[in-house]
């Protein structure tokens, strides 16, 4: 699977050892920064991590920050994303599930690389259940 990844400095330690992980599991990896802990803005890397997977050139998106807030917030400015922020694995199942999230958002400072090994295995692996959940994605996209 081709998945972008992106962080700001307060995520750039995690993304790069999801980097190797989902490496490691035989992902392409599109990384969308910051290559550095130098202080810098997180809506410049989210964004576009986002539009590579709202324009089909990446399938899925993962996207850290200190709290995974602001990168959830600028993905899900991007039309056709549907970003959820994780933060159990209750939630990384049921974001895939019940809203077909395409991109999760993680909060560096509140999640481990192990924990956050987990989420991303269930992002990745939890197939949407469709049924009644179809509409109510339907209108989630045809909000403007």
């Amino acid at each position: 699977m081709k998945i972008s990844i992106a962080s700001d400095h307060g995520g750039f330690l995690l993304k790069e050892e999801l980097k190797d992980y989902l490496t490691s599991l035989g992902h392409e990896i599109v990384d969308c920064g910051t290559n550095s802990l130098e202080s810098c803005d997180y809506p410049d890397f989210a964004q576009k991590a986002a539009r590579l997977v709202a324009d089909g050139t990446c399938e899925r998106g993962i996207e850290v920050c200190t709290t995974g807030e602001g990168v959830c917030i600028c993905a899900n400015k991007v039309p056709g994303i549907r970003c959820g922020l994780i933060y159990n694995e209750e939630v990384s199942v049921l974001t895939r599930e019940h809203n077909d999230v395409n991109m999760i958002a993680m909060g560096a400072k509140f999640t481990s690389f192990e924990t956050a090994k987990k989420y991303v295995d269930n992002f990745l692996n939890t197939p949407f259940a469709g049924g009644r959940h179809i509409r109510r994605v339907e209108k989630m996209t045809s909000i403007r």
